[in-house]
């Protein structure tokens, strides 16, 4: 199986998403430092909100397979510049987060993900598993 590296703001998802994907009950913990798992790099989302701290990401996207940015569906704004994922040598996938949530707005966050370059986008709820399979099928 592949190894994805999870990144993006505080909030998006990260560590709910590991635990969705390992197959674990979903509860919120603060990820605090970078964790490693059999699949999964979770990071915190200090690191993409931080450019110093993001310097970090880079280093740790060499120890991934493939590089998952995240956001939110209700976010209000975009991290990622257009164009971001040129700068990276692993491919690059977009996740869309929360899309069972009531302000949700997924088509937004997909639109971008698409502009900061990612030509795959996942929408997935944690809670309801939607489309996580979906992430499962393409790390194998």
């Amino acid at each position: 199986m592949k190894k994805i590296i999870l990144m993006g703001r505080s909030e998006a998802g990260k560590t709910t998403l590991t635990q969705a994907l390992k197959g674990e009950r979903i509860s919120y913990h603060k990820t605090q430092y970078i964790n490693h798992y059999d699949a999964v790099i979770d990071t915190p989302g200090e690191y993409a909100e931080n450019s110093t701290l993001g310097r970090a990401l880079a280093l740790y996207s060499y120890e991934a397979d493939v590089v998952g940015l995240m956001i939110s569906a209700t976010e209000q704004y975009s991290l990622y510049p257009p164009c971001i994922t040129a700068t990276s040598t692993r491919p690059v996938v977009g996740i869309v987060t929360q899309i069972d949530a009531e302000d949700a707005r997924p088509d937004r966050a997909e639109a971008w993900l698409r502009l900061a370059g990612c030509s795959t986008v996942f929408r997935v709820s944690a809670y309801t598993g939607d489309g996580i399979g979906d992430i499962l099928e393409y790390l194998k």
